[in-house]
Order: C-alpha cells, then sequence, then structure tokens
C-alpha cells in the first residue's frame, strides 16, 4: 500500500492569544485534521507555542527566535529571511505545504497553500499604520501570489482578494470556518439583561458606535447591560463591563445567559461569533458589513454599523421578539463545523500533493 502524502504546517507567526480568529482557525483546524484528516502531518512550531500542534505529530523550529512583539517577530521572520537554512530542513521529506497563517515561512520551493483571512489592510487602510500597510503589503501579498493554491475563509475574501490582488480565481479554494459543537450548545439557564459583544479593542471593531447605540438603549431599559470580552478597556460608559479575556466554558456560560450578541464589526473576512452564539441559542444583531452577511444568512438581524440609530433597532427588535432569531440561528449553526472545515482543507492537500 503506498504512503500517504505528507503535508507540513508551519506555524512560526503565531503568538499565543494575539491573533484574534486567526488562532482560533488554526487550532481548531488542527485538532480536526488529528480526528479527520487522511494525510500524514508535521506542524512546524514556533518555541512561543511550543504545544500548538495538538494531537498532531509537531516538530519546534530550529533557528527561529522566540518572538512575541511585533518587532521581535519582525526581527525573527527578517532572520529567518536571511538564514532559511535550519527552517528548511523541517520541512524535509514532506510533500506539500501548508500556511494557515498566510505568512509563507520559510519560503519554499515544494507545492504551496495559503489562507487568506482578509485583505482589510486594502479595503480598510485608514484602520491600519503605514509600518503595517507596508509589511502586509511585502508579506502577504507575495505569499498569496507565490502560492499554488490560496484558500479564502468566505466567497468575500475570496472575491476581493481577485480585485485587489490581482490573484487568479481558479488558484483559489473557499473554505468556510467551522463551530465546536461539542462546546458550543445550547442552554438551560434563564436569559438575564445583557447583551454579549466578544471582541478585542481593535478599531474595526467598532466600539464606540456600539457605546452610543447602547445608551440609546438605556434610556428605556435602564436595567440593560453591556459585557464585553476580547480584552481590557477603559472608562467604559454607564452599565458597560470587561471581562477581559475569558476561558471558552465562560465565553459559553455568557452566551446562555445573554439576552442576545450584538456584533457591531465594520470588516471581517469570515465571522465567528455570531455563529458560535446561534449555536448556543442566542440570538444576534449583527453588522451587514464585508463577509458577515455571507455568515449569518438569514439568521441575524443585520444593521449598518456605521449608523447607531441602526445598530440600537436592530437590537431592540432582536431584544423584543427573540425567539424567531433563537430557531434561525440553531439551523444556520448546524451547516458549519470544523470537521468540515478540515476535510475540505483536507481536499486542497490532496490536490497540492500532486504536484510534487
Amino acid at each position: 500500500m503506498p504512503s500517504r502524502p505528507t503535508i507540513a504546517i508551519p506555524l512560526l507567526t503565531l503568538v499565543p492569544g494575539e491573533l484574534g480568529g486567526s488562532e482560533t482557525y488554526v487550532r481548531e483546524l488542527l485538532a480536526s485534521l488529528a480526528d479527520v484528516g487522511e494525510h500524514e502531518y508535521r506542524v512546524v512550531l514556533p518555541p512561543v507555542a511550543p504545544a500548538a500542534g495538538g494531537a498532531l505529530p509537531s516538530t519546534i523550529a530550529r533557528g527561529y527566535r522566540t518572538a512575541r512583539t511585533m518587532r521581535e517577530r519582525l526581527a525573527a521572520m527578517s532572520l529567518a529571511t536571511v538564514r532559511p537554512g535550519p527552517l528548511r530542513a523541517s520541512l524535509g521529506g514532506v510533500d506539500a505545504v501548508h500556511f494557515p497563517l498566510t505568512i509563507e515561512l520559510p519560503r519554499t520551493s515544494l507545492p504551496t497553500a495559503v489562507t487568506l483571512h482578509d485583505v482589510q489592510h486594502l479595503d480598510r487602510p485608514e484602520l491600519f499604520s503605514r509600518a503595517e500597510r507596508a509589511f502586509r503589503a511585502v508579506a502577504w501579498h507575495r505569499s498569496a501570489r507565490r502560492a499554488d493554491l490560496v484558500i479564502a475563509i468566505s466567497e468575500f475574501v475570496r472575491e476581493r482578494a481577485v480585485e485587489r490582488l490581482g490573484l487568479n480565481a481558479e488558484r483559489m479554494r473557499v473554505v468556510p470556518q467551522g463551530i465546536d459543537h461539542a462546546r458550543f450548545t445550547p442552554g438551560h439557564t434563564a436569559r438575564e439583561p445583557f447583551l454579549l459583544y466578544p471582541a478585542r479593542g481593535w478599531q474595526h471593531k467598532n466600539h464606540a458606535r456600539l457605546f452610543e447605540a447602547f445608551a440609546l438603549l438605556r434610556r428605556e431599559q435602564p436595567e440593560l447591560r453591556l459585557v464585553l470580552t476580547g480584552g481590557d478597556f477603559e472608562r467604559l460608559p454607564d452599565g458597560v463591563e470587561s471581562r477581559g479575556h475569558v476561558s471558552i466554558d465562560e465565553l459559553v456560560s455568557l452566551l446562555h445567559r445573554a439576552s442576545a450578541l450584538v456584533f457591531p464589526s465594520l470588516y471581517e473576512g469570515f465571522g465567528l461569533p455570531p455563529l458560535e452564539a446561534m449555536a448556543c441559542g442566542c440570538p444576534v444583531a449583527c453588522s451587514n458589513a464585508a463577509a458577515l452577511p455571507e455568515t449569518v444568512g438569514d439568521a441575524a438581524l443585520l444593521f449598518d454599523p456605521t449608523d447607531v440609530e441602526s445598530i440600537a433597532a436592530a437590537i431592540r427588535d432582536v431584544l423584543d421578539d427573540p425567539q424567531p432569531w433563537v430557531e434561525r440561528g440553531l439551523a444556520r449553526a448546524a451547516l458549519f463545523s470544523w470537521d468540515v472545515t478540515a476535510r475540505a482543507t483536507d481536499s486542497v492537500y490532496a490536490e497540492l500533493s500532486t504536484r510534487a
């Protein structure tokens, strides 16, 4: 019986707790590949994330610096580019390489796929510093253009990459993200009078407008609260509290108890939190921007995230009549799973291995 192709999955730019949804994608993808994957795998890890490979065979990259801050990461990547030998050695004997965090590091002549999570720096450049835009223009653009295949996490990302990066649509494969249905399930606790927004304090997450909309709602419902997770926030308005970074178990508990999840993001390449809320039976009011309408379908009440009145009205409507949104949300969430994501990604690997 012929041996199965081996796929290397380098994660050298991973910094635990710093990459948001892309880190969730990586960890869940690897866990499901361990369960349902049909190839051999070798995860190449940075020193700061020695356990990120989960149950898959893993190796710590030789010759890659320990790097946590952006400055340290840039220095480590620069050195790895100048002296690629030790890192390339970690790819010895594999048939193809997948870079799930977009950046091709180390550069290789093997068949490659990269996952493209968004092109936000091109669509919304005002949200990025000049240095961040320059970095993505070099690292992301070059990696996506060199790859044999590009995995886009939504049709929206595929379309924007074709338009903004000039990628050939025939080289792109759309593989949506999934939900861990063993964790995100409906609860049996009573709903409490608070809204939940799980998002870091990045500019595109649009907290300022949400606070304005929440203030309008508080005039009508003074008992209503807004709970934030994902980071630390200062000078929060009345009725708003931040839980910081929370565990998955705590997040699920919040989703079981919240009256609704509100998601006013200005830009998402996919948008996983609304689906996770739906899987927990939590009704969702959601931005109509970027990939979010594609992700949530008709299972969330959409609003214009640039219009404070629109945000408030959508939340008000969901709170007044939540049950239809609960039912639609459960049906929508059932369409997504990480096993489906892993099998579709494995199909991309099979395509790549024929080019070896």
